[in-house]
Parts: C-alpha cells; sequence; structure tokens
C-alpha cells in the first residue's frame, strides 16, 4: 500500500519535476529578462499577494520593466514602462497579439466565440468587423445619439430624486444601470434594469463573471492538470452557472425577436440585433443565432464594469479635490451654463474635464492589467527573448505611476494633461486605458463619449458631500484588485441639484 502510495506521488509530480528541469535548460539556452528567483513549482507565485498590480510594480523597480517570473508552469514577462510597452504592442504586436485563455472563459464554449479571447483569425476578424460596423461607427453612433441622452436623462432623474430627500447615491450602481441600459438599449432597444433596486441581480451576475476571470486559477498555473479536467477550485463550474444565467436572458429576447420577424415579415426594431440577424440570415457562417449571445456578453463584460468603475474613481478624486472640483465647475458654467447636462458638441470644448478623466485613466485604470497576450514564437526585446507561448502582462496600473513618465506620479493632477499631447486611445504609451495594436478596445468611441457625458453633468447638476458627515481626509481611496480596478469601499455621497 505504501508502494502504491508513493509510486502515484512520484507519477503526480513526475511531469512538475520534468517541466521545472526543462525550463532551467531553457533559461540557459535563451537570455530571459531578469527576475526573481523562482522557487521550486510554485515558481514566484507567493510574491504575487493580494494586490499584484502593486507588487510586480515594486518588483520591477529592482529588476526593470521586462521581468521575468514564473507562476507555476507558464513563463510570464511583464510589462511596466512605455518604452516595453511599444515593443510588445506595437513593434511586435504581429507575434504578440494572441491570447493565453484562463479556464474560467471556457464554460459554454465562450472562448471559441469570445471577441477578447479568440486567436487572431477568420472568426475574430469577422466579429471586429461587425463591431466597428454595427456598433461603435460613426454612423451608428451618430444614429444612437438619442438612446445615449435619454439613458443620461434617465440617470440625472434617478439621482434629482435622490435630492429631494438627501438620500445618498451609490455612484458605481448608478453609473452601472445606466451603461448597462445603454448597451441593452443599443442591442436589444430594451431596459434590462428597470429600476434602481433591480441592478443589483444583473450586477452581481457580470461582477461575479469577473471575479472568477480574475481568480488565481491552479489549473491555468500548471497546464499539465488539464488533461485531467481540473477543477479543484470550482471556478470553471461557479462560473458556468453565471454565464448561463446571463445567456438565457439573451437567448429569450433573442427568440422573442426572430418570432416577431417572423409575423411582421420584418424587423421594426433598429438595433445592433436586427442588423445580426440580418447578417445571419445572409451568411451563417460569420454570424448565427449561437453567437449573439456570446458576443453580447463579451460587450457587456467589457463595457459595463469598466465604465463604472473609471466614473466613481473620478467622483472621488472631485470630491476629495475641491480646487479641482471648483475648476471643472467653472470650466462648465462658463462654456455650456450653470446646472445644464452636457452634450456631445460639448466635449471638445471641454479641456479641463477631458483632463480630468485621462488622469482617472492614469492613476485609477479600470484594468490594471490589459488581458494577457500569448508569444507565437521567439522574440527579442532589448536585448532579451520571450520564449514561444509566454504569456506577457502589460501592468497598466505600474506605467501610469511609472515616476521616470510622470511628475508627481502618485498626486492627481488633472493640469499636467493641458499642455500634453497624449491621448488615451493606443497612440501613447504612457497611457493605455484601452490598450493599443490590433486588439486595442473596439468601444474607445463609445465609452470617451460617455465618460465626459456623465461626469460632467453630475458635476455641473448636482453638488455633492459626503454622507453622514464624513470627511474628505477620512475618505478610503484603496482599491480592490480583480479584472477591474474598484474602490475597496463605494463611493458614497449626497447629491443637491444647481439651480440654473
Amino acid at each position: 500500500m505504501e508502494f502504491l502510495l508513493s509510486s502515484m506521488i512520484l507519477l503526480f509530480l513526475f511531469p512538475f519535476t520534468l517541466y521545472f528541469l526543462l525550463s532551467k535548460c531553457t533559461k540557459n539556452i535563451i537570455k530571459l529578462p531578469p527576475g526573481p528567483t523562482p522557487l521550486p513549482f510554485i515558481g514566484n507565485l507567493h510574491q504575487l499577494g493580494k494586490k499584484p498590480h502593486k507588487s510586480l510594480a515594486k518588483l520591477a523597480e529592482t529588476h526593470g520593466p521586462l521581468m521575468t517570473l514564473k507562476l507555476g508552469q507558464v513563463t510570464t514577462i511583464v510589462v511596466s514602462s512605455p518604452n516595453m510597452a511599444k515593443e510588445v504592442l506595437q513593434t511586435h504586436d504581429h507575434i504578440l497579439s494572441n491570447r493565453t485563455v484562463p479556464g474560467a472563459v471556457k464554460v459554454h464554449d465562450h472562448d471559441k466565440y469570445n471577441m477578447a479571447f479568440l486567436p487572431i483569425a477568420p472568426l475574430w476578424r469577422e466579429l471586429r468587423k461587425i463591431c466597428n460596423n454595427e456598433l461603435f461607427s460613426n454612423k451608428t453612433l451618430d444614429e444612437s445619439k438619442g438612446t445615449r441622452l435619454q439613458k443620461l436623462e434617465d440617470c440625472l432623474n434617478d439621482i434629482n430624486q435622490s435630492s429631494l430627500v438627501k438620500k445618498a447615491v451609490n455612484i458605481e450602481d448608478l453609473v452601472f444601470k445606466t451603461s448597462i441600459n445603454l448597451l441593452s438599449n443599443t442591442i436589444f432597444s430594451v431596459d434590462l434594469v428597470q429600476s434602481s433596486d433591480s441592478v443589483g441581480d444583473f450586477k452581481e451576475l457580470i461582477l461575479n463573471i469577473l471575479k472568477e476571470c480574475g481568480k488565481p486559477n491552479i489549473a491555468d498555473l500548471f497546464p499539465a492538470l488539464n488533461i485531467f479536467n481540473f477543477d479543484l477550485q470550482g471556478i470553471k463550474r461557479r462560473n458556468a452557472v453565471y454565464a448561463q444565467k446571463v445567456f438565457d436572458i439573451f437567448r429569450r429576447l433573442i427568440d422573442q425577436r426572430v418570432k416577431l420577424r417572423e409575423v411582421q415579415r420584418f424587423d421594426t426594431k433598429s438595433d445592433m440585433l436586427s442588423n445580426l440577424l440580418d447578417i445571419a440570415e445572409d451568411n451563417s457562417q460569420e454570424m448565427n443565432k449561437a453567437k449573439i449571445p456570446h458576443l453580447s456578453l463579451t460587450l457587456f463584460i467589457a463595457g459595463t464594469d469598466t465604465i463604472s468603475s473609471t466614473l466613481e474613481w473620478a467622483m472621488s478624486e472631485l470630491v476629495k479635490n475641491e480646487k479641482i472640483m471648483t475648476k471643472a465647475k467653472q470650466e462648465l458654467e462658463q462654456i455650456i451654463g450653470k446646472g445644464k447636462p452636457v452634450e456631445e458638441t460639448d466635449i471638445v470644448k471641454l479641456p479641463y474635464l477631458q483632463a480630468i478623466i485621462k488622469e482617472t485613466f492614469r492613476l485609477h485604470p479600470a484594468v490594471p492589467f490589459l488581458v494577457p497576450r500569448k508569444a507565437d514564437a521567439n522574440v527579442e526585446i532589448d536585448g532579451y527573448t520571450i520564449p514561444k507561448d509566454a504569456q506577457i502582462w502589460v501592468n497598466v496600473w505600474a506605467i501610469g505611476r511609472n515616476s521616470s513618465t510622470w511628475e508627481n506620479a502618485n498626486l492627481f493632477s488633472p493640469e499636467r494633461f493641458l499642455e500634453s499631447k497624449i491621448d488615451a486611445i493606443g497612440h501613447n504609451f504612457e497611457l493605455l486605458p484601452f490598450g493599443a495594436g490590433r486588439r486595442i478596445c473596439p468601444g474607445i468611441s463609445l465609452a470617451t463619449k460617455m465618460l465626459p457625458l456623465m461626469l460632467g453633468s453630475f458635476i455641473n447638476c448636482f453638488n455633492w458631500k459626503l454622507e453622514d458627515g464624513m470627511k474628505v481626509e477620512d475618505m478610503n481611496m484603496e482599491d480592490k484588485f480583480g479584472l477591474s480596478l474598484e474602490k475597496s469601499q463605494p463611493l458614497r455621497v449626497v447629491p443637491e441639484k444647481v439651480c440654473n
């Protein structure tokens, strides 16, 4: 019995021991970027901590902006400077554009249709084309302008109702509801959230999916275990349940529309679903009914929590910094008039408001690490070799606080962008809220409209104070790590309507 048990243990440890020995040999053959010495089997996992964006930024101060870690079996290259980010996202983009796909995404075959994780291949190109042409093109955004203004008005009405009874507003919940309904109207022509009280259920599903995808997964760190369909932590099991509930909602809406089209012989709606169903009828290989829920989930994951997180951080910084809030209010009052909501044509006339949003991107990026990339072949960068199949983490949080790039890097100061030509749409690698290269977020055009519309309207139409007499110096500005970077303590503020 003891021999059998020992044999089983040795059999289990053999692939890890072999991998460790082979990786040592490989390291001697090629010149990997420097990094902390890994421990046997676990590598550098113990050095990630609860906030990897901060711990890896600290390690980069010692080992450099291009750093090698061993996370279990997986060789991981961490990028922490604009120059190295440019090498990965632009210079060698053609070799470093594919993904490492976490097990949590592989539920209900979502990885086969998820644009964020698909390899650079025909299906990925077709989905990008559909998004660019049917959802985020200038023509489509112009046509959906009325929907955005209506959702903004609904949001401001909710705030006004709270102001009448001096009730504190949870900024993240408020923006999350608005983002959900904006996307659901753009895609399905319906409000998925009917009231502020019902935001919790759908938000919880989306956040749970994000939470599971963001957890360190033993099966991802030790790929050899995948032959056993390993899910010791239950991540795939739980995510399958959450995703199924979201897919059920989407499929019900799709089935209702299909039946309506059959009865009416044409589609009375002018939205993304109508266009996708038209494409499915013309070319089932490019798009079909089965792919629409997957594309919809990808868009909701990317377009809700990121916007709500950015708005919450921006509002937190403004509430904390009275001088910056006052300066923003003065600009809004001078350009559009006191107490009026911002319109899309106003955005280009509001440089300080735009600077506030850029500074929020820099100091509090909604996504601390860009979605990991994967090397399709050995690549030489800065005299080092990025080995084939290594995953690449671009630490956007560290780049935004790089003291060699930014003066007073930890200070929230929108003024730094007033005379700067740095943009946030992938041209400048000092500021990468949406990524860069061929994998850049397709929703940039929508986000860069919604963020100033909402933030500008919030601060021009209302005054804000912390609830329960809390002082600004007592505000908790710590973050909570995940796929998105949330505030550890939600911002709750009491609005007071501004008279125009």
